[in-house]
């Protein structure tokens, strides 16, 4: 029997020198939730080339879909298959488009955000990890004058996860922005510089 052809398998990512695409990278905006993270991420993307918003949350979004349910975990990351389809979905979009992805989302729990990082790393994805940072009554005055969704109780009880990762491992692993007294746009400003710095 004659051997069928096999074509030749692209590559899992364009090459660096593809100047169709430019450099490839994600910029993940870490932090507590109700500090600024949709917001920062909004306002990055038209800051860097190529750039486009992917929402980690919509894939946790879409476990909670299957039906019947997952069991109970009472946060999606808890789920095994939420950090590698975060990976892989990330790593197809940027396959496909190229670019940057900024990606916002809360982390914090070290285990999750290893798993994540170095499912990246496997492929050869670089990422820039920021966590914005808020001293706590400013956060809780930020919670509590939402505009949008109004005093959060489950954004409360994060206050306090937030602080704990914070001193043991959440602010050496990654670039942090003080938002305390800066606005969202210069938060923006000052992490696109931070990214473009480094690219150039």
């Amino acid at each position: 029997m004659r051997a069928r052809h096999v074509p030749p398998v692209r590559p899992v990512l364009p090459s660096r020198s593809d100047v169709r695409y430019g450099p490839i990278m994600i910029v993940w905006i870490n932090g507590t939730h109700g500090v600024g993270k949709t917001t920062t991420s909004r306002l990055v993307q038209p800051l860097l080339p190529d750039a486009r918003v992917l929402d980690p949350e919509k894939v946790g979004e879409t476990l909670m879909d299957v039906r019947p349910p997952l069991p109970d975990s009472g946060d999606f990351q808890h789920w095994d298959p939420w950090r590698p389809l975060v990976v892989e979905t990330a790593r197809q979009v940027l396959a496909f488009a190229g670019g940057t992805l900024v990606m916002p989302q809360t982390v914090l729990v070290e285990r999750y955000w290893r798993e994540i990082a170095d499912g990246f790393a496997a492929h050869g994805i670089p990422v820039r990890h920021f966590v914005l940072h808020a001293q706590e009554d400013t956060l809780r005055d930020r919670i509590q004058n939402d505009a949008v969704m109004g005093p959060s109780t489950f954004r409360y009880s994060r206050v306090e996860p937030y602080a704990e990762a914070a001193r043991t491992w959440l602010h050496a692993a990654a670039e942090v922005v003080d938002t305390t007294e800066t606005p969202p746009e210069q938060v923006a400003r000052n992490i696109a510089d931070a990214v473009l710095q480094v690219a150039r």
